[in-house]
């Protein structure tokens, strides 16, 4: 039964994230890459997580983050991404459900269990991620609720789950009925090894299939395979309806056909910078579903990066409504 229309409906890996502090001799020692997400198996994960420092469990995935995020502005929101039937498959239904989300995707039974992402925050505020994808690289087509993707403004794609055959396969599908009923496609890049691994797909995605795209700064610069971020915004500025690009205490850059905003960071006490562009989505498409103008969205979007790096997490820990509502009153 048709549940009213939604403003974003966001198709991504369904992940716990498991957040603790270290410092970079821990980094090293496990020859991890700052500031990357490398994919580990459900080997590796176990032994990462019996050598991390204490923890904290919470419901997380890059489109899950900018879904809740909206949640929280008072959007209408729904949430595709599969967990499986065990404990962390509970604790990420219940998380997202809490929120308001509309998640009706069938829980998985083969065994794999839920999706997990160790999040390892060094002092200088950098996270690096290190994710077991389990059930998550289950999704299908089957999954894709098509009366859901209709009734969504705006479905949004998260780069992360390009990975699986399967779960591209149902990224297109959610693509076509979005498309077949004049709604948006928007996609995030997600990060710029994963952009090496599927550029030439991406591009062709953003020449021919997505109307908003969001990018940081390293992640538009290696899809375009360029050193200066002014080369990559001439490449890319001709390929969407809509671009939006971060850069961190720089700002961020809205091009939108011939123009182009830019938008100031909001200050913040950076303490995690873990789920930043997935709030700066948020808010920008909270604004965007809306019907606010350019700027106003920028500026939501800063106000909800800046709330979210200010602690460790990726969901924000202040009510995001009443805090935008007092920064642009």
């Amino acid at each position: 039964m048709s549940q009213g229309k939604i403003d974003v409906l966001g198709i991504g890996n369904a992940i716990v994230d498991v957040l603790a502090r270290t410092d970079d001799s821990f980094l090293a020692k496990h020859e991890l890459q700052k500031g990357g997400m490398v994919l580990i198996d459900a080997e590796g994960a176990d032994r990462l997580y019996s050598e991390m420092g204490p923890a904290i469990e919470a419901s997380g995935g890059s489109a899950a983050n900018t879904i809740a995020g909206i949640a929280a502005l008072g959007g209408k929101t729904g949430f595709i991404g599969r967990v499986a039937n065990d404990q962390l498959g509970e604790v990420f239904t219940h998380g997202i459900r809490s929120l308001g989300v509309e998640y009706n995707t069938q829980k998985g039974n083969d065994g794999t269990p839920t999706a997990r992402s160790f999040v390892l925050v060094t002092p200088d505020a950098e996270r690096t991620m290190n994710t077991f994808l389990g059930s998550s690289q289950g999704l299908s087509v089957n999954d894709i609720d098509e009366d859901q993707v209709k009734r969504a403004k705006i479905t949004y794609l998260e780069g992360y789950l390009w990975d699986p055959e399967d779960a591209k396969k149902a990224f297109l599908k959610a693509m076509e009925i979005a498309k077949s009923a004049g709604n948006k496609v928007a996609l995030t890049l997600s990060d710029s090894f994963c952009v090496g691994r599927y550029r030439d797909e991406f591009i062709g995605l953003v020449e021919n299939k997505v109307d908003i795209l969001f990018a940081n700064e390293d992640e538009i610069k290696s899809l375009y395979e360029v050193e200066d971020f002014e080369d990559a915004v001439k490449k890319v500025k001709a390929q969407a309806e809509l671009i939006v690009l971060t850069r961190g205490e720089k700002g961020a850059v809205i091009l939108k056909g011939l123009e182009r905003f830019e938008v100031a960071a909001e200050k913040a006490d950076v303490q995690d910078t873990t789920g930043a562009g997935d709030l700066y989505a948020a808010g920008f498409l909270y604004g965007y579903s809306q019907g606010y103008d350019m700027e106003k969205c920028g500026r939501i979007a800063a106000i909800c990066a800046a709330e979210v790096i200010s602690h460790v997490g990726a969901r924000p820990e202040a009510n995001l409504k009443e805090l935008v509502d007092s920064k642009l009153s």
